[in-house]
């Protein structure tokens, strides 16, 4: 009795504990155009995470899109944050920098320039140069992964404009 009593209490506290799936993102607008270069994996990832995880459909005509995404810049920096007593760098500071704005149909701008900026710090040593870089470039990855999901974040609160479309 007592350990059908414990179990049946485990299972109501991890029951209510309130985790929830994530689900799909309720973007206010049905069809979407990304203005950005081809080769910008942040886009094509983008991209993807819309079709899959959205109702909204990227489409390849801005013309008759409800809205378009306008990815300005992407960079990558890599700053010394630290020395070691001997004078080699003993930490790195990675910086993950994009600008987007967005505007609607009627070429309104709806988000104005914004930036997402992100870091990550990085310990380096010489005698592991190779599992570094491996690991500086998952780090990078990291970074596009939270920008993505940052903006469809924002995306998602974001309102568009009522008045109906020029011909």
């Amino acid at each position: 009795m007592k350990k059908t009593l414990t179990a049946l209490l485990f299972t109501l506290l991890l029951a209510s504990c309130g985790f929830q799936l994530r689900g799909a993102a309720n973007l206010p607008f049905d069809t979407l155009y990304v203005q950005a270069p081809a080769s910008s994996q942040f886009a094509n990832q983008f991209r993807r995470i819309v079709t899959s995880g959205s109702t909204t459909r990227v489409i390849d005509n801005a013309k008759t899109a409800e809205a378009t995404l306008v990815l300005i810049s992407e960079r990558r920096e890599k700053n010394i944050l630290s020395l070691s007593g001997g004078g080699r760098v003993s930490e790195f500071q990675l910086r993950y920098l994009m600008s987007y704005r967005m505007i609607d149909r009627n070429a309104v701008e709806i988000i104005p320039v914004t930036e997402i900026a992100l870091k990550r710090d990085l310990s380096y040593s010489d005698t592991e140069a190779l599992g570094k870089e491996a690991e500086e470039a998952l780090l990078y990855r990291d970074m596009q992964n939270d920008a993505v999901q940052q903006l469809l974040r924002r995306l998602q609160l974001t309102k568009l404009s009522t008045t109906p479309a020029t011909p």
